[in-house]
């Protein structure tokens, strides 16, 4: 399995700081330069040459980057267009791939460490040491140091074969960050309690209403959230008007802050959520999770507010990955199936032509009322497996808290006080 080590590198004095922003910026400078000459070659309609057909950067950069460090960049930027061309393919494309900022502005300070070329030593005082290019190496009168040493902030969360380590500087917090993916064999060997399954409705009112097998339901509420992301995108909007309208330009520093804010809260979130979630389901012993497939119902139910929150807050695909990813490591399966009108159907009586979904709550005229979300998991849960007993204890709603999913004290029955009105039937999703 494929899993990811984070944490904060230091510098030990202004001088191994100075080193590793020279070793960063290169990088930079060496991706847009590829960058740019396959943008010509794709575009330019007088240039007769594949994408692939560049300059051989490697040797102008060697110098400062090394060898295999320079080959790791070039490497990445050549993932970036192939998977840019398989999206393509698909339709999904959205632009080229970018640069990483530019000389007047600033370029982002990465780079890709190949996994034979750095050293990370965990212990009370734990380092990683890099390679760096000979000029570098001359340049800082390294001595007998063959390596840049860098203390280490942090603990490993995985243990295994290491990959290629991605080093860059975070603008927020003023801080250098490491990404270090592992492959490590080290799930959890214990199985599931019993041979449970659980059901998913997923969508940005509520992020994620669950109901398993054992008769339990969970409600993750996502209106704080998403309403957070929307006021960082109305932020956005008016940076973006302030700077081209004085300025000419679409971008600047603080935009390109807000954005990695907006996506970082919603990562941290989804990411929690994930692990909250499955540490449940875990327990409740599930080893199967449907998950509904929203292709139909984003198709279906376009409206600009639903577009903001499917497509953007979002990341439905991203979402999915880790949820997969999270369950793998307890063991648990997750299965992409279809949902269609789950969300309109009565779990009382099965009719979906006399319910009426108003906001949270989902009437039927048999007399049945109820959460919305919770019941569209519920039938969801029905669709794929048999004896499934109608939950009978409150759900366990939970909300975001900026650290953490807490249980929240209004966690109602699904027709009691707990619903509570902001979007359509058309928003939901």
């Amino acid at each position: 399995m494929r899993r990811v080590n984070s944490f904060t590198v230091v510098p030990r004095s202004d001088a191994d700081e100075e080193l590793l922003q020279r070793l960063l910026d290169a990088s930079a400078s060496l991706w847009n330069q590829l960058t740019y000459e396959r943008r010509q070659n794709v575009t330019d309609p007088d240039i007769d040459k594949s994408v692939w057909e560049t300059e051989d950067y490697r040797k102008q950069y060697v110098g400062v980057l090394g060898s295999a460090t320079a080959q790791q960049v070039i490497r990445k930027n050549t993932e970036a267009w192939r998977s840019f061309f398989v999206l393509k393919e698909k339709g999904e494309a959205n632009g080229l791939p970018g640069y990483w900022g530019n000389e007047e502005e600033g370029r982002e300070l990465r780079t890709y460490i190949r996994n034979d070329q750095y050293t990370l030593q965990w212990g009370d005082r734990s380092t990683i040491e890099l390679t760096v290019g000979s000029d570098l190496k001359d340049e800082y009168d390294m001595g007998y140091r063959e390596r840049l040493t860098l203390d280490v902030r942090g603990k490993p969360k995985w243990s295994g074969d290491q990959g290629r380590l991605e080093l860059y500087y975070d603008e927020l917090s003023d801080q250098y960050r490491a990404i270090q993916p592992v492959t490590t064999d080290d799930s959890r060997q214990d199985s599931p309690l019993a041979d449970e399954t659980a059901a998913l409705d997923i969508g940005a009112n509520n992020i994620v209403a669950c109901t398993t097998t054992t008769g339990q339901q969970y409600l993750y509420e996502g209106r704080d959230l998403f309403e957070r992301f929307r006021e960082t995108t109305r932020r956005i909007a008016e940076h973006q008007s302030k700077v081209k309208r004085e300025e000419g330009r679409y971008t600047s520093k603080r935009i390109r802050r807000l954005y990695r804010r907006r996506t970082r809260r919603r990562d941290h979130a989804m990411d929690a959520l994930a692990r909250n979630l499955f540490e449940r389901l875990y327990e409740e012993g599930v080893s199967t999770v449907y998950v509904g497939d929203l292709t139909d119902v984003l198709d279906t139910h376009w409206s600009v507010r639903a577009n903001a929150k499917t497509h953007n807050f979002w990341a439905f695909r991203a979402f999915i990955d880790r949820l997969a990813c999270t369950a793998e490591e307890f063991g648990i399966t997750v299965e992409v199936r279809p949902e269609a009108w789950t969300s309109q159907t009565c779990p009382q009586c099965g009719s979906t032509e006399g319910t009426t979904r108003h906001q949270d709550t989902l009437t039927c005229s048999c007399g049945f009322e109820g959460h919305a979300d919770l019941t569209a998991s519920e039938t969801f849960l029905r669709r794929h497996e048999t004896d499934v007993p109608r939950p009978m204890a409150r759900p366990v709603c939970l909300k975001w808290d900026d650290h953490r999913w807490s249980a929240s004290p209004r966690a109602h029955r699904p027709n009691e006080e707990h619903t509570h009105p902001q979007v359509t039937a058309g928003d939901s999703a």
